[in-house]
């Protein structure tokens, strides 16, 4: 047998937001947005060609500073916990490209003959070889 439904209860409203608290969470999600678009900048720009590390290293440092700024903002003024989660995770990978952008400056030129390779290799065979071949050029590799 059905139930009658009940009466609905007082539903839920988000308290109003001020002037100041709107302005302050807009700017938030802005730099928000500008952090998420240094760090996927800064993976695409490597992928896209070991020449241009050094525009790497500026999205890399960028990111990083928007990141930091970010987390000061969301701990003082409380704001969303997707944002601080976000923040975090992208401050991960931007360490990660930090990384990676050291371990390429320092094997540059081996790197730089890995991606010429790639780009022409058509074939899976192909591929393995340059991959062969980097690791060879690199110290400590047999």
């Amino acid at each position: 047998m059905t139930t009658p439904p009940e009466p609905a209860g007082q539903q839920r409203t988000k308290p109003q937001l001020s002037e100041a608290a709107k302005t302050s969470l807009n700017k938030t999600r802005t730099l928000f947005r500008i952090f998420i678009l240094t760090v996927l900048g800064a993976f695409f720009v490597y992928q896209l060609d070991v020449s241009y590390l050094w525009l790497t290293g500026i999205l890399t440092a960028a990111s990083f500073v928007l990141g930091i700024l970010l987390l000061v903002r969301a701990a003082k003024l409380k704001e969303s916990r997707l944002v601080l989660f976000g923040t975090i995770s992208g401050l991960v990978i931007s360490l990660i490209m930090l990384l990676v952008i050291l371990a390429s400056a320092v094997f540059f030129d081996q790197v730089q003959e890995f991606q010429a390779c790639q780009r022409q290799a058509l074939t899976d065979q192909a591929m393995s070889s340059c991959r062969v071949q980097l690791e060879q050029a690199l110290p400590g590799f047999p």
